[in-house]
């Protein structure tokens, strides 16, 4: 790989690549000293223009488990607010030494953008607005293969806020790339204006397409990009498309939940289904350290 910026960018050999590298790190992730010198001597900066707690803090932690120095950008307090540009902002870091930046915007694209402005730092999307977040897929399907054994013929069901997620858009891309099905299911209003091109179902009963589900990946509301404005009330949306307890007896007894969070309980997901053992949060996140470490080690060259 020479950047992260989508799950396109990875075909199913890649992909595979990344789990199994993970499945090296996520063993360091349970020593006594959870750290190795793979890429000792390395920089990478979090640029994050966006608020994260899991994504950045993830992304810092695998960074320090391979022993790399870290950089921790926040646009609130830097020169941004003086109204630098993006740019000038990344020419700057990238001019301290950095070789990786991970990127995080509410504008789709602006990882892509930096990536042709740097000139050696390997650059990684941490989410971009609407277009995708292609580490949240990975740690995803990291944590379905660990569970099930693997991917390939899995029924994966997506569910919510489609049309604003870029998670979504990543999993079509990965779960499918790896040989499961995909179905999405939401509101009329939730679903991309056009689904040209997306290799999935959508389902036209939440109930039926529940009890034919290997893996339900519920999404929030994205209320930050204006979702708010495409359900009547969140009481209606729950009523037609939370995952309540009577919801969740439909499950298969192997069936995986899974959210990439924050969770907004109450409303895409029960309060007590989700502290159920099919709900795989927690195991998703420490997860996304190790997937996150592998995606570092590959970009940057690091020796095993």
């Amino acid at each position: 790989m020479t950047h992260l910026l989508s799950i396109a960018d990875l075909d199913r050999e890649g992909i595979e690549e990344i789990l199994r590298v993970a499945d090296a790190f996520a063993e360091v992730e349970k020593r006594p000293i959870p750290k190795v010198p793979t890429l000792r001597g390395r920089a990478v900066a979090t640029l994050f223009f966006e608020e994260s707690t899991r994504t950045r803090l993830s992304f810092e932690t695998a960074a320090k488990r391979l022993s790399a120095d870290v950089l921790s950008f926040s646009a609130a307090s830097s020169s941004v607010k003086k109204g630098e540009s993006i740019r000038d902002t990344v020419e700057t870091i990238e001019a301290m030494g950095m070789d990786a930046l991970v990127v995080r915007h509410s504008s789709a694209g602006v990882p892509v953008q930096v990536s042709r402005w740097v000139k050696r730092c390997k650059v990684i999307n941490g989410g971009d607005g609407w277009h995708e977040h292609p580490t949240q897929a990975l740690l995803d399907c990291f944590t379905v293969r660990q569970l099930r054994g693997g991917i390939d013929g899995l029924r994966v069901l997506i569910v919510g806020d489609i049309r604003h997620s870029r998670v979504a858009r990543s999993q079509v891309l990965a779960y499918t790339t790896l040989g499961a099905s995909v179905t999405l299911a939401a509101p009329g209003s939730l679903l991309p204006p056009s689904l040209e091109g997306w290799p999935v179902e959508v389902a036209e009963d939440l109930d039926d397409a529940l009890g034919n589900a290997d893996v339900v990946s519920l999404l929030r509301l994205q209320a930050e990009r204006g979702s708010g404005a495409f359900v009547p009330t969140l009481r209606e949306y729950t009523a037609g498309w939370g995952l309540t307890a009577r919801r969740a007896a439909l499950l298969g007894g192997d069936a995986i939940v899974t959210h990439p969070g924050p969770m907004i309980r109450g409303v895409e997901i029960a309060g007590d289904v989700a502290d159920l053992p099919q709900a795989v949060v927690t195991r998703q996140v420490t997860n996304g350290v190790a997937v996150r470490m592998a995606v570092l080690f590959l970009l940057l060259g690091g020796v095993l």
